[in-house]
């Protein structure tokens, strides 16, 4: 099949290595997609960190990577769906189809999930393999900077959409890149104030531009005190947790008004402690715990958003790298100084040539 490089997480120790590889075989029931454009996500930055959540879950070695968009390349002999020079990405989640979870239309929380780019080889490389069924088709005008942002457009779509959301104050805590893309699918999905708050100069200035109303920087107020007197004294009636800061947590609870609706997509590094008489049972809230994307009706969503242009998520690319310059990226990426960092996937050039073994860890 020849060769191709890859960014290869070869030891369970923080860093990378872009490497020659040969170009991975796929079975019946996968495609073969010549990647084109990629994004780093914060799951990337624990994978290139090596902390503990990367060292308990992440099986190395491996190419990482999950946001990508691409053409079909090769194509499985079993597969109906796709064809070749097909624009596609993909859902990284891999589910088992036959546990009782997926079976009652909950696979984006079977038990039995590989991951892409984490479990099992991603999409930071020249090509990659996914199952035919977790497919997505991009339209061919779509492009491929755009085109792979959808998965973590997905987790921003799942989080806004997790409850009633039209006419609403909105309180969306951390502004990252999800946080963000959250920020426009709120406008874009009619709710009424929409409140951004980080610690991140920088990314609250891409909040405004994204569509926020108000922006909070809570080094400069306490956040609880700013998003009650931001809601006139009532308190978010849905609160986006993005930051997964056990702080920021506890203040999104107390400043959520009364019968409001909480969405939990940051992970904390550590327990939280909450007083749930307070903040949770008296106040009758209603609280979602919020991972990946509902498989595929969320996928669905979010084509409606883009391929109407309902959002834009340009104002969100801040900057662009090919594979090569890997460490600049993640080091931009650590700094937060940015938006959505992009590698674009032609023209690598050749760092170093190793034999790398994929066998040991089946394909995608």
């Amino acid at each position: 099949m020849g060769t191709m490089m890859g960014l290869v997480k070869a030891h369970r120790a923080p860093g990378a290595t872009l490497r020659e590889l040969p170009i991975p075989s796929y079975g019946r029931d996968e495609v073969l997609v010549r990647v084109k454009a990629t994004s780093i996500c914060g799951t990337d930055m624990h994978i290139y960190n090596w902390d503990s959540w990367a060292e308990k879950t992440v099986v190395t070695p491996n190419v990482f990577g999950h946001e990508f968009a691409g053409i079909v390349a090769g194509v499985g002999a079993h597969v109906k769906n796709v064809k070749l020079g097909d624009h596609i990405s993909a859902e990284g989640h891999m589910i088992c189809g036959v546990c009782k979870t997926c079976r009652t239309g909950n696979g984006h929380v079977c038990p039995n999930t590989r991951s892409f780019g984490i479990t099992a080889p991603g999409c930071f490389a020249e090509f990659a393999v996914v199952r035919a069924t977790n497919v997505i088709h991009n339209r061919g005008d779509m492009p491929f900077e755009i085109g792979c942002l959808q998965d973590p457009l997905g987790n921003a779509v799942q989080t806004v959409l997790s409850g009633d959301i039209v006419g609403k104050s909105v309180a969306i805590i951390g502004v990252g890149p999800i946080g963000l893309m959250a920020v426009a699918v709120a406008k874009a999905s009619g709710a009424g104030l929409v409140i951004a708050a980080d610690i991140n100069p920088y990314r609250l200035g891409l909040a405004e531009r994204m569509g926020a109303d108000i922006t909070i920087n809570s080094t400069q107020t306490p956040l609880d005190q700013a998003l009650m007197e931001a809601t006139g004294g009532e308190g978010a009636e849905v609160v986006l947790e993005m930051s997964g800061h056990p702080d920021a947590i506890r203040a999104g609870f107390e400043a959520a008004a009364p019968a409001a609706r909480v969405s939990l997509l940051g992970i904390p590094s550590k327990e939280v402690s909450l007083d749930l008489s307070k903040h949770i049972i008296f106040k009758g809230l209603r609280i979602e715990g919020i991972t990946g994307r509902r498989m595929y009706q969320t996928w669905y969503q979010l084509k409606g958003l883009i391929d109407q242009k309902r959002i834009d998520l340009r104002p969100l690319i801040t900057h662009t790298f090919t594979l090569d310059r890997y460490e600049e990226a993640f080091d931009l990426m650590a700094s937060g100084r940015c938006g959505k960092v992009i590698f674009t996937h032609d023209n690598i050039p050749l760092r170093q040539k190793e034999e790398f073994e994929y066998g040991q860890l089946g394909r995608a």
